[in-house]
């Protein structure tokens, strides 16, 4: 049920869910914060199966929303784990006002898990507000929908005839990664959200996950660039310094 990206951090694989008649797929991560709590991004629905699986690698104590897309499971593991604290943008507590929220996730992190997973916020769009993260420790960057890598296997196999060349001509396939039109096509004050991916860029990702479409592992800075040609546009030969920091399991091999 859980797929490891380097040190303290897995994947897990959910179900398929409907988005306006196309087949998205979804996805959530798991990190193990050095305290031993458990932080749970975008959870996916929650078995029995993967409730045991997660339950092996410590207690949950922190349920992440990244934006208000990503929500439908949030009631049945905040059920599940009463005594975690339920996170998201401003957009998302504002949405489901029948949950309980710790906090609204602004461009700091909590305390929590400060030091170890950065946030950046990109409030950019009209249509949708995310939160992306940065896991230093595997230099995993984690994005919900600013970035969708579908494969042309699960579009041949989910996604209708009529339905694939869309995906193509938005850029939202394995070669691009680039955020969905309607997002795009919304995008103000460009130069504000440059600023915070060139810094996510300089912290030198290894990995990067989407919740929808092919997980990235190896060379995420360079997808980072090619994902978001079309923010950077006109400005993609910017030098950029490599920021230091852990080694990853990838680096020691």
């Amino acid at each position: 049920m859980l797929d490891s990206l380097g040190p303290n951090i897995w994947v897990a694989e959910g179900g398929i869910v409907d988005f306006y008649g196309f087949a998205y797929p979804t996805r959530m991560v798991v990190i193990r914060l050095e305290n031993g709590d458990l932080w749970v991004w975008s959870p996916v629905a929650l078995t029995a199966e993967l409730a045991e699986s997660v339950n092996v690698l410590g207690t949950v104590r922190h349920l992440v929303s990244p934006n208000k897309i990503h929500h439908l499971f949030l009631s049945d593991w905040q059920a599940a784990y009463p005594d975690a604290a339920l996170w998201g943008p401003e957009a998302t507590v504002k949405k489901r006002q029948d949950l309980s929220f710790a906090g609204t996730l602004g461009e700091d992190p909590p305390e929590a898990w400060q030091g170890e997973i950065d946030q950046y916020r990109f409030a950019n769009s009209s249509f949708l507000e995310e939160i992306a993260f940065f896991h230093r420790a595997s230099a995993t960057a984690i994005f919900a929908d600013l970035s969708e890598n579908f494969s042309e296997t699960f579009l041949e196999k989910h996604w209708s005839w009529w339905q694939r060349p869309i995906a193509r001509l938005w850029s939202i396939v394995e070669g691009k990664g680039y955020a969905p039109l309607e997002l795009r096509a919304t995008f103000r004050n460009r130069e504000t959200a440059r600023e915070k991916l060139y810094d996510l860029i300089a912290a030198n990702p290894h990995n990067v996950v989407m919740a929808h479409g092919e997980i990235v592992r190896g060379g995420g800075a360079a997808f980072l660039r090619q994902a978001f040609a079309w923010l950077l546009k006109g400005d993609s030969k910017r030098a950029l310094p490599v920021k230091s920091g852990p080694k990853t399991d990838q680096d020691r091999a």
